[in-house]
C-alpha cells in the first residue's frame, strides 16, 4: 500500500532532531519513562491539525497569508521561550526516577501538543511532502493521503518513544552526579531558546 520511497523517507523526516525530539528526549532525561511517552504522545498529537490542514489544502491560504504566518510563527517562538525559561528556572529542582501524577503527564503531553501545533512550517511541509507519493493512477487521492498520515503519525509515535525510554536508559549515568543533571537542564534550555529565535526569524 505504502512506497517504500515513502516510509524511507518517513522515517529519514522523524530520526531527524527536531523540537519535538529534543523535548521528547528532556522530558525523558529528567522526568522518567513514563512522561516521556506522554510527552511522544503529545508530539504525536501535535502534527494532526498539519496533517488535516494539509489534506484540506488548508496550509496553502497559510502560505499565501503572510499576517497567519507570522501570528502562528511569533506564538510559536514565544512558547519556545517560554518553555527554555522554564526549563532554566527548573535547575536542580528535578528528580529522577520519581512517580509522575497523572495531571503532571496531562501537562507534559499538552506542552508537546502546542509545541508542534504552533510550528506553521509543518503544515507547508506536509503539503509538499504528502503529495509527492500520491500514486497517479489512484482512485482516491485523499484516502491515500489519509493513510499516508496516519502511518506517518504511528512511525512518528514509536521512533519519539524509543527516543525517550534511550533518554531515559541514559539518565541513570547521571542521577548521582547533580552538577551533570544541572548542566543538561541548562544545555537544554538553551537549545530551546535557539529554538524559539530560529523560528521568529525563518520566512515562510
Amino acid at each position: 500500500m505504502f512506497s517504500t520511497e515513502f516510509l524511507i523517507t518517513s522515517l529519514v523526516v522523524v530520526l531527524v532532531p527536531g523540537t519535538g525530539v529534543i523535548y521528547t528526549v528532556s522530558t525523558g532525561l529528567f522526568r522518567g519513562r513514563r512522561a516521556s511517552i506522554a510527552a511522544a504522545c503529545g508530539c504525536t498529537a501535535g502534527i494532526i491539525p498539519h496533517l488535516t490542514a494539509s489534506i484540506l489544502g488548508l496550509s496553502a491560504i497559510l502560505h499565501m497569508s503572510a499576517v497567519a504566518f507570522q501570528s502562528i510563527k511569533y506564538a510559536g517562538a514565544i512558547y519556545l521561550l517560554y518553555l527554555a525559561w522554564s526549563m532554566w528556572r527548573e535547575t536542580g529542582s528535578l528528580t529522577f526516577n520519581s512517580p509522575t501524577a497523572n495531571n503532571d503527564l496531562r501537562h507534559i503531553a499538552l506542552r508537546g501538543f502546542l509545541l508542534n501545533i504552533l510550528n506553521p512550517k509543518l503544515s507547508i511541509f506536509f503539503l509538499a511532502f504528502l503529495p509527492l507519493f500520491v500514486a497517479p493512477d489512484t482512485s482516491s487521492p485523499l484516502l491515500e493521503m489519509v493513510l499516508m498520515s496516519v502511518a506517518f503519525m504511528a512511525m512518528t509515535l514509536i521512533i519519539f518513544i524509543l527516543y525517550g525510554l534511550a533518554a531515559h536508559r541514559v539518565s541513570r549515568q547521571v542521577v548521582d552526579a547533580p552538577h551533570r543533571m544541572a548542566w543538561l537542564q541548562r544545555s537544554f534550555a538553551a537549545v530551546f531558546a535557539a529554538l524559539g529565535v530560529k523560528l521568529a526569524l525563518t520566512e515562510p
